[in-house]
């Protein structure tokens, strides 16, 4: 449960700003997602090199420029 104490005077709008902030710094809503569906180990590691080779892609592409 996220909790943000509003402050004597304080602006709603800046009180719901700041639940927001702490909503999104969590990652409630990236658990959710992942959890959705299951992925195979051997998918995950796949997906990981994947992004792993473009990565190194276009830091040898900075290199070279």
């Amino acid at each position: 449960m996220i909790i943000v104490p509003i402050k004597e005077g304080e602006n709603i709008e800046r009180a719901l700003k700041r639940y927001k902030r702490k909503y999104n710094d969590i990652g409630i809503v990236r658990k959710l997602r992942k959890r959705q569906a299951f992925q195979k180990p051997s998918d995950v590691r796949r997906r990981m090199m994947e992004k792993a080779r473009y990565v190194q892609s276009l830091r040898q592409e900075e290199l070279d420029a």
